[in-house]
């Protein structure tokens, strides 16, 4: 980068040597510091995917931050269908890149539950712990719990949205709207379900009908693959949120009425659909008095 005398002086020469009226050409402006570090963009170089013991917070940060103002610049200039690898790849870094600060902050992860004090409903975090999170947010990343005395660190809600939309194709955008929806809260915590049973029903349907109307989409593998542990989830539940009572002696088991409910709901709204289909076969299944064992055989989601 040259410095500021030395750009006076080489003007100076220009000017004298023309010995003439001419056009100052325009000066490149100095490119923006990285994070404030005074690190200029154009020599900066983030920290390496793979993770490392001698790496710290702020280079995961700095990095963090680096790349989503690349990206801003990138999809600027790039068609829908270009910024879908965008998409694709940046996701790809942000996770590994999370999964480092996870591996580096362990112990704040391992101890962040027992920070909770129920009696005022609130954490009471360390000095420490407040700065990390505030050194998060920079990369939109905070703490969140997941059930079983687990914290993890995600992505904030609305993120990739914030970054993409309406700047991707139709499927992906639809993709990033929902998936950026869904992170709203937890799916699940401690074996059971923590959304509600008709939120699931609706969450299986918007994404049968997005299979259904992007059929040929890169996203179709991972959707698919998300819908089937949805309806599995929907149909016969979790360890401790099943949708049916067991009786152990016959092995049979009996729907709870809330759950032939939503089955129901979604069988009149949605008659044609894969899901009421399967819902169909399940509330047969059970009217049957069939093995609950069988039950499980027989609902097929593939």
């Amino acid at each position: 980068m040259i410095k500021n005398g030395i750009a006076v002086f080489l003007l100076s020469v220009a000017v004298v040597s023309c010995k003439k009226e001419a056009a100052v050409s325009e000066v490149k402006p100095a490119t923006d510091s990285v994070a404030g570090t005074g690190i200029k963009e154009d020599q900066y170089k983030p920290v390496d995917t793979a993770c490392s013991s001698t790496n710290k917070t702020e280079d995961y940060i700095t990095a963090l931050e680096w790349y989503r103002t690349k990206i801003e610049r990138e999809i600027a200039g790039n068609s829908p269908e270009q910024n879908n690898k965008v998409y694709d790849d940046y996701v790809k870094i942000r996770n590994k890149y999370t999964e480092c600060l996870s591996a580096l902050h362990a112990h704040v992860l391992e101890m962040y539950v027992s920070y909770y004090d129920s009696d005022k409903e609130r954490h009471n975090l360390p000095d420490s712990v407040k700065n990390l999170a505030t050194e998060l947010k920079k990369a939109e990343l905070e703490f969140r719990e997941v059930g079983e005395g687990m914290t993890e660190i995600w992505t904030i809600p609305g993120y990739y949205s914030s970054i993409f939309k309406a700047k991707v194709t139709p499927d992906y955008d639809a993709y990033i709207s929902q998936t950026d929806k869904e992170s709203e809260s937890n799916y699940a915590a401690d074996a059971g379900l923590m959304i509600t049973w008709e939120e699931l029903g609706d969450r299986l349907m918007f994404w049968e009908n997005f299979m259904s109307r992007y059929p040929k989409s890169r996203l179709i593998k991972t959707v698919k693959q998300d819908y089937n542990m949805y309806l599995s989830d929907y149909l016969l539940g979790m360890d401790n949120t099943p949708t049916y009572e067991k009786d152990y002696d016959k092995g049979t088991g009996k729907l709870y009425d809330e759950n032939r409910a939503e089955f129901n709901r979604v069988i009149k709204k949605y008659p044609n659909s894969n899901t009421a289909k399967k819902a169909k076969e399940l509330i047969t299944l059970f009217d049957a008095q069939i093995s609950v064992d069988q039950i499980h055989e027989r609902i097929n989601v593939e």
